[in-house]
């Protein structure tokens, strides 16, 4: 991703149509989502090398928040709406130049008129059940999703800082992929 912004109001990075990227997909190359809400965190994965292939994403990490919000726009580039990911805080690894997060399964889609849908209970309750969170961490990650709803009820930053207005320069490139890729198989620790 190319960073947009860094600083005391947090991360701000874009991910561009076309930027390569590295994901985890089942053995056979399907998306994890396919597996179904509990196979999908204990079905064994390998890494991809890919590219994003929809619009860009502006990804906007507020300073301490167990969230990161991303702004999706239409093809004719119309703004389409935020995606609220619930995660834990990312820490920074300044040696790698990256930040790290784990994701917990459940968000929200914020439309332009501000309606609030929920999406994945069904793959949060599959973590559950298949270990990834206990009942208590997932009961904490509802929490953190209510909190989250506060906020954007309240209009706060990032939601109202016009993030949606922001047009990537024209002349900006796409980072570089990997120079070697092997398939790895990942360890259990993901499943955890």
């Amino acid at each position: 991703m190319t960073v947009v912004r860094d600083d005391e109001d947090g991360l701000v990075a874009w991910l561009a149509p076309g930027t390569p990227l590295i994901k985890p997909v089942l053995v056979d190359g399907r998306e994890t989502r396919y597996a179904g809400p509990v196979a999908m965190f204990t079905e064994d994965r390998v890494l991809k090398l890919d590219v994003w292939r929809g619009t860009g994403i502006l990804k906007v990490l507020p300073p301490g928040k167990p969230w990161s919000v991303w702004h999706f726009w239409a093809e004719d580039g119309s703004f389409r709406g935020w995606y609220v990911n619930l995660e834990t805080p990312h820490v920074r690894d300044a040696a790698a130049r990256r930040t790290s997060t784990v994701d917990h399964v459940l968000d929200l889609w914020i439309r332009p008129d501000r309606t609030i849908e929920w999406k994945d209970e069904d793959e949060l309750e599959g973590a559950v059940t298949a270990g990834r969170f206990t009942a208590a961490g997932a009961e904490r990650i509802i929490a953190d999703a209510h909190e989250a709803v506060r906020d954007i009820e309240a209009w706060t930053s990032p939601f109202s800082d016009g993030w949606q207005k922001w047009t990537a320069p024209p002349d900006w490139r796409l980072p570089m992929a990997p120079t070697s890729h092997q398939p790895v198989l990942i360890a259990e620790e993901l499943h955890s």
